[in-house]
């Protein structure tokens, strides 16, 4: 079985971003990047998806966060969907619930091609330490967008923002996860195609 990972580099005005991923990897995680919380919510989703992930970013953070947080949304669906490869002999679609004491979140992702975002996370708050949480809904925009899947991401309820987030990020890696499963079923659609 050939090994699904993948090495992505983005460099701009705004940003230098590599990104290597393995899909079935050993949860060996390591995130250079120099943003408040997002790299806490980034470690999160790669240890529920079990990936080998190594993130080395940089970029003009002082202007603000989003100009980094979009392109590794962007680099990181790159590298996902390259990792992947054709999309066959996989599980396809995966939702997940994830509590975090006050906070229930879900993801439900179909891994078929076919990218769009659904976001539906109020949170109460602006910030959650230094970090704008609006920036959550950038990077996810960018990252359905680039691995070319649908994700349905909601806030079922909560009132502590980083409880909702992390919540969220877990789905997410789970969900990840789940959909990547190798199946017996080679294409997983009944047009036969995807």
């Amino acid at each position: 079985m050939q090994k699904r990972e993948a090495l992505k580099k983005r460099t701009s005005l705004e940003t230098d971003i590599e990104i290597y991923i393995h899909l079935d990897g050993q949860q060996q995680i390591n995130l250079d990047l120099s943003i408040p919380f997002f790299p806490h919510l980034l470690r999160s989703m790669a240890f529920y998806a079990e990936w080998d992930l190594k993130v080395k970013a940089c970029g003009d953070v002082e202007v603000d966060y989003h100009h980094l947080v979009e392109d590794l949304g962007i680099v990181l669906g790159e590298a996902f969907r390259t990792a992947l490869g054709e999309i066959k002999n996989i599980q396809r679609y995966s939702t997940q619930f994830i509590p975090m004491d006050d906070a229930l979140s879900m993801v439900s992702i179909d891994v078929g091609g076919r990218p769009f975002l659904y976001y539906d996370v109020p949170i109460g708050t602006k910030k959650v330490g230094d970090f704008e949480v609006d920036l959550i809904e950038e990077f996810l925009r960018a990252f359905t967008n680039n691995a070319r899947i649908t994700l349905h991401s909601k806030a079922w309820w909560g009132k502590n923002g980083h409880h909702i987030l992390e919540a969220l990020f877990k789905a997410l890696g789970k969900a990840l996860k789940e959909a990547v499963i190798f199946s017996d079923q080679t294409i997983p659609s009944t047009k036969g195609i995807i």
